[in-house]
This record gives structure tokens, C-alpha cells and sequence, in this order.
């Protein structure tokens, strides 16, 4: 590889043009050289490949060898290393002047033909039964099967062996008709002779279509080599990627959907459609390589290079033409199903998922005269783009569903699971409820239900295939889910009026083992054996499936909730009250993400329904209470975030414990309003009680007003910083993305753009996450003194507290500063319209005042 990478001989490149995009040989004038022809080829590509892959960059010969190889291959220019190749000396032009097609996809239209066919029968080069049927128990007899009649060339393929096929039918012959004399029947002779010959040729022509078949193979897994290397480790050396990626994927679609392509080869080109998709979701948000300033604005976060909806769509329906074509294969559709998934994810976000648009809308207002930046005119496009694709779907839904709710039902557990996901990707692009009403009017919903009551799994869910019976419960579980979320509440209704609750409460899957993780002990992946974790896979999606459905309650009358929806949410906590005590007894001050979600799932569910529940013989009130003292005595560390190294996991923690405040507060707000519960001002030995008290509260706002004073400073820093990033030196940049960037994200020798970019991006989810928990801490706080107030406003309440007077003014003089700091609360940090929160603190504020002075 060092001598063919050096200048002198230029191997590569000049053997890409004499051999690799010349006119293949006709199969009618030269069957063999074309079979030689396309093994050429395919090791000429691997040679390539093994270039572009294990070629040792520092070495200036390999370098400028890959360098040329790319630019020959894709006709683009390379700016890697500081090195410019004029694009016009790789692009070839054609005779009328205009510019040819890139040789990569030269190179996939030279195999781009109908495979000879290899299902031709012997008798139909024989007319005589007898010895079609004589040749045909020779080839498939068990004795010959194995070896004799068939050996395998040097690529493993099994053709038959001429002369030993030609001795076995001459000794069937002769033994079949031994009563002959030695010279037998001269036209018997004849004919046999003839019969011979013709199954010969037959033979020879099997042989050659088999060849030439393989090599086809060959040339096109030694293609898909170059193309898989080269979008995932070199192209991002080149200009116009997305265009590249864009014209491969969209040759790989045409090819694998036409009558052509074989079912291997349809395999090979749908790996390599996903690699591109996969590039084209990762380019979408790339800084681009090409930038000659240090300046970096909001502009390169906002400018995506998303492929225009013409090109989508072009993708779109080319793929479904792919998953709709007559030979397939339940590999195959897994791999169609992936890059559909793919296809979806890629459409769903035009703007950086990770960057949220109010922030882009913030920081776009200084550049919303360069006429380059329009907000408005990118969600119109992405809502045209998912508009058009739900049209294409339309037209095509009657095959489209037929297959993939077939796949969902009667595939293997695999392929289920793949299909459920399509089906959850087509209710994300759903208008007016059309593959809503197709599910239901098919019985598909139903039919899910079902699946779940009667799961089953045995060795206590360890083996195979009961884990892959829970990936396909799992994956039902998230369809249904994104059911409620796409339809609101309609959809709710929907799941609950077919009797959900009752299908999801005898699902056997909820009696595996809660603690820990299991282990797939099957012997078949016993080297490989891998950790899955239950809550993740059961209890999480069945939790979020009850809270969604939840939703319910307040949309309701009263006495029509108590009757139906709560009703069947307290029987299916009753029914699994060790399910959520242990998730309640979770220690959420070390908790994970997960853990943190469960039990912010659990507290929700509760706080929606228990009200409705007369007794309390199962605890879960007492329980709230005490989690209620736990969380509301703690200083402002309890958000682990604020004021030290913050993390995107603590971020997220933070936003976690705000959400699980507000529904405790949520809870403790309706039984004071909607139950006349009444707290005590303070805790009492005479009065043993988990329920929180108003001291608390109050010593709780305090701590929200500190938190919420640091988080909405802390954003405020962010964003100016952001507007500030290039007059940032690179120490500052780094210290920045030292803070707020993951490590693996990072790279030190990135230049300063690269860095500022990275910074600036790492600032922005930070501001999101920011942005998330002071709207939590606005509303939990608001909560908190309408609490406080409504025991203020009561009449029995404030006879009570005026019987504890000195407790009364203790409370009210520890009210009054907490209340003028939230006054405080800045509407241009937070980013919120305080109006209404002020006014409340105010009127708090002057109550405890007249309190206090009586």
C-alpha cells in the first residue's frame, strides 16, 4: 500500500478511470471476462477502502492518496489539511460540455443490471421427461448434496462439477438399463448422448449465471465498503456533504426498490441507505468546515443544513416504493423499518433539538436584519415538509399498514417491535386522526391490549426470547403513549373507553422482579449476556401510560371521575401497592434519572386521584406528607445544581425535584381548598402528625425565592455571554465549555470557532434547563402562597390562628421578607410575565402585615 499511494504510479486514481467506470462486457459475447470483470472491479474498490481506512494519515503520500481518491470518487473539493483541489480536474464533462454524474454512483450503475437466473430447470433444456427427471435426482439426491456432483469455488459458491455430474448420469443410465447388451440400443445410445450434451450445456450455463451473480455481489459489497468508510470517517473533508449523502441515499433507494435488485444486494444498499441518513442527521447541526471567520452568531445554530422538501419527499417515497417491493425478507424490512425511523427523526427537527426556540428567538432579535434569519418561515417549511409527508403516506396507506400491522402482529418478536415503532412514527405525522381510525377500524389497538393481558415469559423472564417478548411489549406500551400525546386527551379517551386499565393491570410482565437488574441467561448469548433493566422496560412505560391517562380527571364532573376514571386508576394502585410503595420508598436525594421519573410519575398519579379515595388504609397519604416535610425542610442545596459544578445530569435533577415539589403542592393546594384541610402553624408534641405545616411552607418559599434568584442570575449571565461569545478570549471558551460541555464532546484541538461553537451551543442547553426549572419554581411557589393564603381568607382558619397569636406573628414575620424578595423577581431575567405573581405577593404580603400589627 506504501508503493501504490506514492506519486510515481498514482495507482488509485488512474485505475478508478481505466477499470473501475469502463463498459462492462456483454454476458452474450463474453460471460467469463464479464465475470472477471466485476471481480476486478470489486478488489480494485477494496483497495480503496482498505486506503481510505487503515491509510496512515501523517504520511503525506497517504494523505494526498486519500485526498484524490475522495475527490475522484465524490467530484468535490477537498479542504482537509489545508490542501485545495480544484474540483474541475476530478469532474469529468461529458460531450454537450455539461458536468457528469460523481463516479461513486458511476461505479453502483455499472451493477445496476438483472441478475442472470439461476432457477433455470434442467428440463427445460431436455424434452425428455426421463432424463430431466434422471439429472434431477442426481443433483438433489442426499449421497451428492454434499460432495461429488457439486464442489465450491474459491468464494465459497456451490456449482456444479461437470465431469463428475456427466459420470453419474452415465452410470444411472447404464444401471437403469442393464438388460441391454454391450452395445445397447443404437438409439438409445443416440439419444442419451444428446440428453447429455444438453444437460451439460445447462450445467455450464448454471455455473456461468451463478458466477456472474456472485461477482455482482462482490463488486456491490466492495462498493458499499467505499461509500460506508467514506461517509462515516472521510467526507467530512469535502464540500457539500449533504448533497453528496443526499444523491447516495437516494441511488441506494432506487436502486433496492427496482425489479433488478436482488434480495442480498437489497440488504447491502438498504446498511448503506442508513449510514447516509445517519450522516445527514449528524450534518444537519455540524459547524461548517469552511468558515475563514472567528465570528460565530446565533445564525449557525438556527442555519441547519436540512435537505430542501422536494428532497424529503423524493426520500420518502422512494423508500416506501423500497418496503413495498415483491421480494422481501423480515432482515431486509427490520433495516427498512430503521431508515424510515431515521428518515422521521430527521424531518422532525429542523432547529437544534437541543437548543430551544424560544432562546433562538432571544438571541436571533439583534440579527433579524440580515434577511438570512426567519424563525416563522422555518416552522412554516417544517409544517409544509410534515403536511407532504403525511400526504405520500395517505396515498400509499392501504400496502403501507397491510404490511407493517401484519409485521406487528404475526412476525417474529424482532420485526413486532420494528413495526410498532413505524406505527408510532406514522401517528407522529397523523392528520385529523387518519391512522387513528385505520388502527382502530383494523383492531389493531384492541389487539395490543390483548398482547399485553396475555404476555407471558418463562425461567422468570431471563430467557431470549422473553426478553425480546418485553422489547415488543415495551414498544406497544410507546405507541399508546404517543397516542395520549399526540390526540390529548381525545386520545386518553380513546385508550381508556377500551378498557386500558384493565388489560394493563393483568399484564403478567408487572410480577417480574422490581429490584435490580436481570441478566439473559439462554445459553445461545451466554458470552454475550447483557444487563436489562425492568423498570426501564415495564414499570416506566406502564407509569407514563397512567399518568397520561390521568389527564382525565380534570376535564371531568366530579361524581362521573369517581364513578369511572378514578375509579379504575385507585383500583390499579390498590391492585400494585407494592409497586409504588417501593417507588416512593426510593431514595431520591442519590437518585438517577430514571429513578427520579418514576417517582415523579408515582407522586403525580397520586396526587390526581388518592384525593378522590375516603381512607387511607394503604398509607399513600402519610407517605406524601413525609415526603412533603422531607423535601420542603432542606436548604436551597436540595437543587445540587445551583452555585457548583453544573452538570447537565444535576440540570436535569434539578428540574426533576421542581416538578416533584410542584405536584406535592399541587396535592396539598386541593385538599386545603377542595377538602378544608388546615394546617397547623407550627409542629407540636402533643400532636403527632406527618402533615407539613405552615412553617414549613414559608421556610420553603424562602428557599425558592434564593433558588430562584440564583437560576434566573445565572441565565441572564448565560445569555448575555452568548451574545458576547466572540469577544470571549480561548481561556474563557474554555473554561466555559470545561463547565457546561461533556467531555466527550470536546476536543482540545478543535480550533476557536469549532470551540466558541461548541461553547455557545453547551451555554444554550444550559439556558434551556435554566429556563425549565424557573417556570417550575414560579408555579411551585405560586402554589405555596395560595396555600398560605387560603388559611389566611378562611374564616374557621383564622379563628384558629388567632387563638395561637404569638405563633400567628412568628409565622407573619417570617412570611413578610421572604414575600419582598419574591416582589423582587425580575421579569427580564426570568423571561416571564410576573404580574399576576407580584400581585399575589403583594396581597399576601399586606395580610401578613395586618396580621402581624393586630
Amino acid at each position: 500500500m506504501d508503493l501504490l499511494s506514492t506519486k510515481k504510479y498514482h495507482f488509485f486514481v488512474k485505475h478508478l478511470n481505466s477499470v473501475g467506470i469502463a463498459p462492462l462486457p456483454k454476458r452474450t459475447c463474453s460471460q467469463a471476462l464479464r465475470i472477471s470483470s466485476l471481480h476486478q472491479r470489486a478488489w480494485l474498490m477494496k483497495l480503496l477502502a482498505v486506503e481510505l481506512h487503515s491509510a496512515e494519515i501523517a504520511d503525506p503520500n497517504h494523505r494526498e492518496a486519500c485526498q484524490n481518491i475522495l475527490s475522484e470518487l465524490f467530484g468535490q473539493r477537498n479542504t482537509e489539511y489545508g490542501v485545495d483541489h480544484d474540483a474541475s480536474f476530478f469532474i469529468t464533462q461529458n460531450e454537450t460540455g455539461s458536468i457528469s454524474k460523481s463516479k461513486v454512483l458511476e461505479l453502483l450503475e455499472i451493477i445496476q443490471f438483472e441478475s442472470p437466473d439461476i432457477t433455470l430447470k434442467c428440463s427445460q433444456f431436455v424434452s425428455n421427461l426421463k432424463y430431466s427427471s434422471m439429472a434431477e435426482d442426481i443433483l438433489t439426491s442426499p449421497t451428492t448434496m454434499g460432495k461429488g456432483v457439486y464442489y465450491h469455488s474459491e468464494r465459497g459458491d456451490r456449482l456444479i462439477d461437470l465431469v463428475s455430474f456427466r459420470d453419474k448420469l452415465w452410470q444411472k443410465w447404464n444401471l437403469n438399463n442393464s438388460e441391454l447388451n454391450s452395445f445397447g440400443s443404437e438409439i438409445e445410445l443416440n439419444a442419451i448422448r444428446d440428453a447429455i450434451q444438453q444437460l451439460l450445456r445447462w450445467g455450464w450455463k448454471y455455473n456461468k449465471n451463478l458466477e456472474e451473480q456472485a461477482a455482482q455481489l462482490h463488486m456491490l459489497t466492495s462498493w458499499s465498503q467505499i461509500v460506508e468508510i467514506s461517509a462515516s470517517q472521510k467526507i467530512s473533508s469535502l464540500e457539500n456533504r449533504s448533497d453528496i449523502l443526499f444523491q447516495l441515499l437516494d441511488a441506494s433507494l432506487n436502486f433496492s426498490g427496482s425489479p433488478d435488485c436482488s434480495l442480498r444486494m437489497a440488504q447491502m444498499l438498504t446498511q448503506v441507505g442508513l449510514t447516509c441518513m445517519a450522516k445527514l442527521r449528524d450534518e444537519r447541526f455540524a459547524l461548517p468546515s469552511d468558515l475563514t471567520s472567528e465570528t460565530i452568531t446565533c445564525l449557525h445554530i438556527i442555519m441547519t443544513k436540512q435537505l430542501s422538501n422536494g428532497a424529503c419527499q423524493s426520500i420518502l417515497f422512494k423508500l416506501i416504493l423500497a418496503v413495498l417491493r415483491r421480494e422481501s425478507s423480515e432482515t431486509l424490512r427490520r433495516r427498512q423499518y430503521a431508515l424510515l425511523l431515521s428518515y422521521f427523526q430527521y424531518c422532525r427537527h429542523v432547529l437544534d433539538s437541543d437548543v430551544r426556540t424560544t432562546i433562538l428567538e432571544f438571541l436571533s432579535v439583534d440579527e433579524q436584519d440580515n434577511g438570512d434569519l426567519d424563525l416563522e418561515k422555518m416552522d412554516k417549511d417544517q409544517a409544509e415538509l410534515a403536511h407532504a409527508n403525511f400526504t405520500i403516506l395517505r396515498k400509499e396507506e392501504q400496502p403501507i399498514l397491510n404490511l407493517v400491522i401484519k409485521d406487528a402482529t404475526q412476525g417474529s418478536e424482532s420485526v413486532k417491535t420494528m413495526s410498532l415503532y413505524v406505527i408510532d412514527a406514522l401517528i407522529c405525522v397523523d392528520h385529523e386522526k387518519f391512522f387513528l381510525s385505520q388502527l382502530q377500524s383494523r383492531g389493531f389497538l384492541r389487539s395490543c391490549f390483548l398482547n399485553m393481558s396475555n404476555f407471558s415469559y418463562q425461567d422468570g423472564g431471563f430467557s431470549l426470547d422473553s426478553m425480546h417478548r418485553l422489547c415488543t411489549l415495551e414498544a406497544e406500551f410507546s405507541l399508546l403513549l404517543r397516542i395520549c400525546h399526540k390526540y390529548g386527551k381525545s386520545g386518553s379517551q380513546i385508550l381508556f373507553s377500551m378498557g386500558s386499565l384493565h388489560h394493563i393491570a393483568s399484564c403478567k410482565a408487572l410480577h417480574l422482579p422490581m429490584k435490580g437488574s436481570f441478566r439473559r441467561h439462554d445459553t445461545r448469548v451466554e458470552k454475550n449476556s447483557a444487563d436489562l433493566d425492568k423498570q426501564q422496560m415495564v414499570v416506566a412505560p406502564i407509569l407514563r401510560l397512567l399518568f397520561s391517562l390521568t389527564s382525565l380527571v380534570e376535564t371531568s364532573e366530579l361524581f362521573e371521575v369517581k364513578n369511572k376514571v378514578v375509579r379504575e386508576i385507585v383500583e390499579f394502585i390498590k391492585g400494585h401497592q407494592l409497586l409504588f410503595d417501593q417507588v416512593l420508598q426510593e431514595d431520591i436525594s442519590d437518585a438517577d434519572e430514571l429513578t427520579m421519573e418514576l417517582v415523579n410519575h408515582v407522586v403525580g398519579i397520586l396526587t390526581k386521584v388518592w384525593p378522590y379515595e375516603e381512607s387511607d388504609d394503604y398509607g399513600f397519604v402519610q407517605r406524601l406528607f413525609g415526603m412533603m416535610r422531607s423535601l420542603w425542610s432542606r436548604d436551597p442545596d436540595v437543587f445540587t445544581s445551583i452555585g457548583s459544578a453544573r452538570s447537565e445530569i444535576q440540570q436535569k435533577a434539578d428540574v426533576s425535584i421542581s416538578r416533584l415539589c410542584f405536584s406535592l403542592s399541587s396535592y396539598i393546594y386541593f385538599l386545603v381548598t377542595k377538602k378544608s384541610l388546615r394546617l397547623q402553624i407550627f409542629d407540636h408534641a402533643s400532636t403527632a402528625t406527618q402533615q407539613p405545616t405552615l412553617a414549613s411552607l414559608v421556610f420553603f418559599l424562602g428557599s425558592l425565592a434564593t433558588v430562584l434568584d440564583r437560576a434566573a442570575e445565572e441565565k441572564y449571565l448565560l445569555l448575555n455571554k452568548i451574545k458576547d461569545i466572540n469577544e470571549l478570549s480561548r481561556q474563557e471558551v474554555d473554561e466555559i465549555i470545561t463547565m457546561y460541555v461533556s467531555h466527550g464532546y470536546a476536543s482540545s484541538s478543535e480550533n476557536i470557532q469549532k470551540r466558541r461553537y461548541m461553547a455557545m451551543v453547551g451555554m444554550c442547553k444550559i439556558v434551556g434547563h435554566r429556563s425549565r426549572l424557573i417556570m417550575l419554581l414560579l408555579l411551585l411557589a405560586q402554589n405555596l402562597m395560595n396555600i398560605i393564603l387560603a388559611h389566611f381568607n378562611d374564616s374557621n382558619s383564622l379563628k384558629a390562628l388567632s387563638d395561637a397569636k404569638e405563633e400567628l406573628h412568628s409565622l407573619c414575620g417570617r412570611l413578610i421578607p421572604v414575600l419582598e424578595r419574591l416582589e423582587l423577581v425580575n421579569e427580564d431575567k426570568t423571561g416571564h410575565n410576573l404580574k399576576v405573581f407580584h400581585r399575589l405577593a403583594r396581597s399576601l404580603k399586606e395580610m401578613s402585615i395586618q396580621k402581624l400589627a393586630n
